[in-house]
């Protein structure tokens, strides 16, 4: 789980947030004023809310558990493919794209059916990102502004503007605590583990859930590249990094369930002497 923390100097923030995907979503925007122009300000919350409403519209597109839902309706065969939403044959294929490049860590071919949840949330997430809050950036005022769902963050920064988002990596071991802080202008962090929820990853080369899971953070320009990443890196386990190889350029982060670390930056493991230093 990542969290944006905010600095001694923050500027203000609109924050609007809704329950959906199984977590809670939030849609932050900063200004340097506390009350824009009542029309950058309109502009803003329409922003806002048409970021939260394509993620309803793409929760019940793709829940598994909707059964009025595309991906529902195709696993009973009450739909058709050709009839379906043409954005379920763009997460298919990228999905297909994962498990050739992740050598199978990843796929989203479950039980005899397509179910992309692992993939889906984070590209839901950056596609919103990219289509209602990127205008934004054009606006009088207007400083930054993110969207994010359990944690998982896609981040955008004007140009030149005097800020940075610092992003706080939880201690899977210490609830509560940060191991590091990401300071970012611009990209994605996701974190995948079983802090949260358990052993609920499964490795689809086996059929079985991973045990003694590390928790691993990825940092990338694309959400639904961190995203997908970090659930492969936790199914390769903490003494894997060969997928690295594979994977687009992103920096991150391992944790294994007894404390040990590993990190990485664009591609290349390293080694960092202070455990709390920051990621870059």
């Amino acid at each position: 789980m990542s969290a944006a923390v905010p600095s001694a100097a923050s500027p203000h923030r609109h924050v609007r947030t809704a329950a959906l995907m199984g977590t809670v979503a939030s849609v932050h925007v900063l200004t340097a004023a506390p009350s824009p122009d009542p029309a950058v300000a309109a502009r803003i919350s329409d922003a806002q809310g048409a970021a939260l409403d394509e993620l309803h519209e793409l929760d019940a597109l793709f829940s598994p558990f909707r059964s009025d839902s595309h991906i529902s309706r195709l696993r009973d065969g009450t739909l058709h493919p050709e009839d379906a939403d043409p954005r379920i044959l763009e997460v298919c294929e990228a999905c297909v794209r994962l498990a050739a490049d992740s050598g199978r860590r990843f796929d989203a071919n479950r039980d005899g059916w397509f179910d992309p949840t692992g993939y889906v949330k984070g590209w839901a997430v950056e596609r919103a990102a990219s289509r209602h809050l990127a205008p934004l950036l054009v606006e009088d005022g207007v400083i930054a502004a993110g969207l994010s769902a359990g944690g998982d963050m896609q981040l955008l920064t004007v140009p030149g503007a005097d800020w940075t988002w610092n992003v706080g990596i939880a201690d899977p071991l210490r609830p509560g605590a940060l191991r590091a802080e990401v300071p970012l202008r611009d990209g994605a962090v996701a974190t995948s583990g079983p802090a949260e929820r358990g052993a609920h990853i499964v490795d689809p080369r086996t059929g079985r859930a991973v045990v003694d899971a590390p928790t691993a953070t990825v940092i990338a320009e694309r959400l639904s590249d961190a995203d997908a990443w970090a659930t492969i890196a936790v199914v390769a386990g903490f003494d894997d990094l060969t997928w690295l190889r594979a994977a687009p350029d992103c920096s991150g982060m391992l944790i294994a369930p007894d404390g040990r670390i590993r990190r990485w930056a664009h591609g290349v493991e390293v080694a960092v002497a202070d455990e709390l230093a920051l990621l870059s």
